[in-house]
């Protein structure tokens, strides 16, 4: 039987639209008049209703009742536009309202509406940040951003990149320690290296674990440091360690601080760590990527005092700044060209030496992906509209508000916090419900204030007035963690969530 070729013209059993090549498959002004309607959709249901503190947080719905309700099932023939307008309008309702003044669930939230536009006209225009042919604009702006972001950490010079996350940017610092020293590492593997070890604190990412095990260290081989009781790393037992590490025939290699711990918000003394990097010669990595916008103000800078000294430094606009996910830069102090020299792989039908312009522009070597999102437009944009001044007013005020809660909180019966003194816009605490409130003594107290969290919890999501998150940390059981950091709150949204906590769970 003869093959048949995939450009025969025999196109009998075409649909009309395919056999027809003088016009385009996709109407443009159909697809337009779409997307202004959704686009009205999109700000009334997530801007408008979804910034109303009179409005729910989150409409919960089970999972089998949310799947069935959505009709995810996708099938072989398309729908009208207004059961697709109508599909917008459920993913809408049914998703959570991260710019709520009530969200208070994670470490980003709120809304920049400038840096909102930059990230609609980032997936318009749809281009990949690789070279300078196909996103001349990107690769200039990616460039400058990166170099101000360095200013404010103190370097004069390096490099650096945005990435899809703070987890990729520590595994980045991870894999170019290793690279700087040895180098052989690209070509001949991890059989040709000694057992390398990474410091690290419990309070420390998950992400650095992770990225031992993805890279080929093993999680073995990340040691951890003991930390004070504010979580922060104590360096005379990162000293020890060190020591320690060389004596099992370890080659101690890089120290990840962390500046702003996921739950205590805790910031590592980076003066007195570098003193200890500086002694081992090992490179200092600072994960700031929930910290690092404290850069920005001269009121709170003090917290990464020697940040300068590191090699290495995560750092997250879209956590505090509202940049919007994701919006994640891996900032380097490096100006050698190691982290081109680490990643490249020379694809030739991409990175021509031959081009008419500058080969320098085509940064997309620098990075293990070949695809790479637009992550400089929105925070160049909001920064351009409120300049860094306006980004340090949201760090001081978020502080500000930090303060006022925890002077609520010791007003109050039932609120005991984890730290009484938090350092960053981390606040942490028990509610305790009358039940238990002079129990402290009894056997199962613990046990029984450890469920009280995960009560809360279910009762805000289920009724959409809330969302806070909680978290056991070593041997503490369930406590609150809230994010204080949203420019939209003020003091009524503070009542308002101490208010709740007390309503929800007062009859524990």
């Amino acid at each position: 039987m003869a093959k048949t070729s995939p450009f025969s013209s025999d196109g009998g059993t075409l649909e009309p639209a395919l056999r027809d090549l003088t016009q385009p498959l996709i109407d443009h002004a159909e697809g337009q008049l779409f997307l202004n309607e959704a686009f009205k959709i999109i700000v009334e249901e997530v801007l408008r209703k979804g910034t109303d503190a009179e409005e729910k947080v989150c409409e919960w719905r089970e999972p089998e009742s949310l799947a069935l309700l959505l009709d995810l099932q996708l099938r072989d023939t398309g729908e009208s536009q207004d059961r697709l307008l109508q599909r917008v309008r459920d993913v809408a309702k049914y998703s959570i309202k991260t710019s709520h003044p009530h969200f208070f669930n994670q470490q980003f939230g709120g809304v920049d509406y400038h840096s909102l536009a930059g990230r609609f006209l980032t997936e318009a225009l749809n281009t990949n940040l690789f070279t300078y042919e196909v996103a001349p604009v990107f690769v200039l702006m990616e460039t400058e951003v990166l170099k101000a972001l360095r200013q404010l950490v103190g370097w004069t010079d390096g490099d650096g990149i945005f990435c899809p996350g703070g987890s990729t940017s520590n595994m980045y610092a991870m894999n170019l320690a290793r690279y700087k020293l040895f180098p052989e590492v690209k070509t001949k593997g991890l059989w040709a290296l000694p057992r390398l070890a990474i410091f690290s604190s419990p309070g420390s990412h998950y992400s650095v674990q992770k990225g031992a095990s993805y890279l080929g260290f093993g999680t073995d081989s990340v040691i951890l440091v003991k930390v004070d009781d504010g979580g922060r790393m104590i360096p005379e037992d990162l000293d020890a360690k060190i020591e320690l590490a060389k004596s099992q025939g370890f080659v101690p290699l890089l120290v990840s601080c962390t500046s702003g711990t996921t739950v205590l918000g805790s910031f590592d003394p980076l003066d007195c760590i570098a003193d200890v990097c500086d002694k081992h010669q090992l490179w200092m990595h600072v994960d700031a990527a929930w910290g690092g916008s404290v850069l920005f103000s001269k009121q709170h800078r003090h917290l990464m005092k020697g940040v300068e000294r590191a090699k290495s430094v995560s750092w997250n606009p879209h956590k505090m700044l509202l940049a919007g996910l994701q919006c994640s830069a891996f900032l380097l102090q490096d100006t050698t060209n190691l982290l081109k020299r680490c990643n490249c792989a020379n694809a030739s039908y991409l990175f021509q030496q031959d081009k008419f312009y500058d080969v320098n522009l085509d940064i997309g070597d620098k990075s293990v992906q070949c695809s790479r999102k637009v992550d400089c437009l929105k925070l160049w944009l909001m920064w351009k509209a409120v300049g860094s001044t306006g980004l340090e007013h949201r760090v001081d005020k978020a502080f500000l508000h930090v303060r006022y809660l925890l002077e609520q909180m010791k007003k109050r019966d039932g609120f005991q916090l984890v730290s009484t003194q938090p350092e960053f816009v981390n606040v942490c605490f028990w509610f305790i419900p009358p039940s238990l409130r002079g129990k402290e003594g009894n056997a199962d107290y613990q046990d029984k204030l450890a469920k009280v969290a995960p009560v809360i919890k279910e009762r805000m999501m289920k009724e959409g007035t809330m969302m806070v998150g909680y978290q056991p940390l070593g041997d503490l059981g369930n406590f609150f963690r809230v994010t204080v950091f949203s420019p939209h709150i003020c003091h009524k949204d503070m009542d308002f969530f101490l208010d709740e906590i007390e309503r929800l769970g007062k009859c524990l």
